[in-house]
């Protein structure tokens, strides 16, 4: 058995990424750039990809497939609405693909994206454009420390550095 260190929930994990659709078109990559940092078991990255790295170790390079129901959910055609064009800004020019924070009259937060716009009506989204999308994914491990008790608490890592939230 390795003494090296494996994913685990409680660590930080550093992994570079590749993802793919079904036609196997790149949608979003680590490649070039820095390594993606999440807390191991806080629900920081689609569950699937998650379940899928438990137990890997720093260098491992391997392929993950997600079912749409393990990554950002199956498409609800409920999610996909009209509102009225004077729900947003005036002076925001609206475009296919924006996304906007929102909050329901029971406070409730999401995320919505926009669909499509005309003078009177915004076609909104309340499902995530990649959901009833199978992920495809190459994987390699490039980093696995313990987290802090801070990043513990928050639920997510931390640079370097540390945290600071912002008032």
């Amino acid at each position: 058995m390795s003494t090296q260190a494996s994913i685990t929930v409680g660590k930080v994990v550093s992994i570079h990424y590749t993802l793919r659709d079904e036609a196997g078109a790149v949608l979003d990559s680590s490649g070039g750039g820095s390594p993606l940092d999440y807390l191991h078991g806080a629900g920081n990255i689609v569950p699937g990809l998650e379940e899928k790295l438990e137990g890997h170790a720093v260098g491992d390079r391997f392929q993950v497939r997600v079912p749409p129901e393990d990554g950002y959910g199956v498409h609800d055609p409920r999610g996909v609405q009209k509102v009225p064009r004077a729900s947003f800004p005036s002076e925001i020019e609206l475009e296919p693909g924006m996304q906007f924070g929102a909050e329901d009259e029971g406070g409730v937060r999401s995320t919505i994206w926009i669909q499509a716009v005309d003078a009177d009506e915004v076609t909104i989204d309340l499902n995530h454009p990649l959901a009833g999308k199978q992920l495809d994914f190459d994987i390699t491990v490039a980093g696995i420390r313990d987290a802090t008790e801070e990043e513990l608490a928050h639920g997510h890592p931390h640079g370097p550095h540390g945290h600071h939230h912002h008032a």
